[in-house]
């Protein structure tokens, strides 16, 4: 894998993190999810709409020449606004997505250990995500950090990370 340069989200990768998030939406390759709903659509909106909040870490990766290669971004969501991947109010779900020419050469590792230990940084106690059925390369990178399953809604598993 080329190298990877990291560094902290911000205001300014708004565009980055919907795309990542359409990205993540639509990982079958299948167009599930698009761009306008990812910024207008309640059901998915809420998982960026403001960024960057005092409470929203993240942290983008991006080549030696300076493009983005992918994103781990964790926010605290209210009930209200519950995703997939919602376990409690006090509890940030995380989103992560790697670039299609990036895939398969440990960007996304690189991205989730950041992301998590930005999340222990500001004081969290867990974690939680959402991961599809068949989506087994995400699955096994987030049970080798130590994700469990914690519940289930529709074709989805939640998983949580407690420090």
């Amino acid at each position: 894998m080329p190298r990877m340069h990291l560094r902290p989200t911000t205001t300014a990768d708004l565009p980055l993190l919907e795309q990542l998030l359409v990205e993540a939406f639509n990982w079958t390759g299948e167009t599930r999810v698009t761009l306008e709903q990812v910024r207008s659509d309640p059901e998915h909106a809420h998982h960026l709409a403001g960024w960057q909040r005092a409470s929203d870490v993240g942290t983008v990766a991006e080549t030696q020449a300076g493009e983005p290669a992918g994103a781990a971004w964790a926010r605290v969501v209210p009930a209200a606004e519950a995703g997939y991947g919602f376990v409690a109010d006090d509890v940030p779900e995380l989103g992560l997505a790697v670039l299609a020419p990036h895939r398969g050469g440990g960007a996304g590792g690189l991205l989730l250990d950041a992301v998590l230990a930005q999340v222990r940084a500001a004081g969290r106690d867990a974690v939680s995500l959402s991961v599809e059925d068949g989506n087994t390369v995400a699955r096994r990178l987030y049970e080798s950090r130590g994700f469990v399953r914690v519940g289930r809604t529709g074709g989805s598993d939640t998983l949580l990370l407690t420090f």
